[in-house]
């Protein structure tokens, strides 16, 4: 009989090591997949890309709006206020429809001439590409600097902020709501056509899928001279066009 109860109560120490064990790791295991690398960069794309009117555009539309404010007769410290729509051809790939309300001031120079430009822009809109689609609004903060005669180049540095929902197209179950935070430094946008030959910026990238949970990511880019952009997360750098918004892994 004593045998028999120590060996029972072996049998139960065994079971209740295997309980804790078991619960152990479902605490530190990862929950349910939510996005992927590949997902994350697919959102960033259409956050920069030309095709979804993201930051490509958005710096763009800046730098000259700004050149034409500073070009008309203007005092320093003034703003001035507008409002635009923007939508993609018919028949893209890509599409998108948003609404956007700036506000731009006039900054001088000790000497008095035109030195940049502050702005601060809002929209609301969405767009749609092979990979995604997205309902969003946001703002960016932004100045825009190299109105001189001599610079080749605008200077763009800013703050865009973005919140709203996506689903991935890649993966049906993944969607849910998003929140980026993209820190802008020395966007290089060449006159005349302000196409973007360089600069560099810093993400966060946050959201909740239902019944997988939250995710977050932190990542920078790197804008090149050829139209394209290096985008690493986490040691995996893509490679992204900011016409077309595509990308491949480098």
């Amino acid at each position: 009989m004593h045998v028999m109860a120590f060996m029972k109560k072996l049998k139960l120490s065994f079971l209740a090591i295997l309980l804790v064990g078991a619960v152990a790791c479902k605490k530190t295991g990862t929950s349910p997949t939510q996005i992927t690398v590949s997902e994350a960069v697919d959102i960033m794309s259409g956050s920069l890309s030309r095709n979804s009117n993201g930051l490509a555009n958005i710096g763009d539309d800046a730098g000259l709006r700004s050149q034409k404010y500073i070009d008309s007769n203007f005092n320093c410290g003034f703003t001035r206020k507008d409002t635009s729509t923007r939508t993609s051809a018919p028949g893209s790939s890509t599409t998108y429809s948003y609404g956007f309300g700036y506000s731009y001031t006039s900054n001088c120079n000790t000497a008095g001439m035109a030195d940049n430009i502050t702005g601060k822009l809002n929209y609301t809109g969405t767009f749609s590409n092979p990979h995604l689609s997205s309902t969003n609004t946001g703002n960016v903060s932004f100045t825009v600097a190299g109105f001189s005669t001599t610079a080749t180049a605008y200077v763009f540095n800013g703050i865009l902020v973005r919140n709203g929902s996506f689903a991935s197209k890649t993966d049906t179950t993944n969607h849910g709501t998003i929140h980026l935070s993209v820190e802008i430094h020395n966007l290089m946008l060449l006159k005349p056509h302000r196409n973007i030959v360089g600069g560099n910026a810093t993400f966060t990238l946050t959201g909740t899928i239902p019944k997988k949970g939250a995710f977050s990511f932190t990542g920078t880019v790197v804008f090149n001279t050829d139209g394209t952009a290096k985008i690493t997360i986490a040691g995996t750098a893509y490679t992204v066009d900011l016409t077309s918004g595509e990308k491949h892994k480098d």
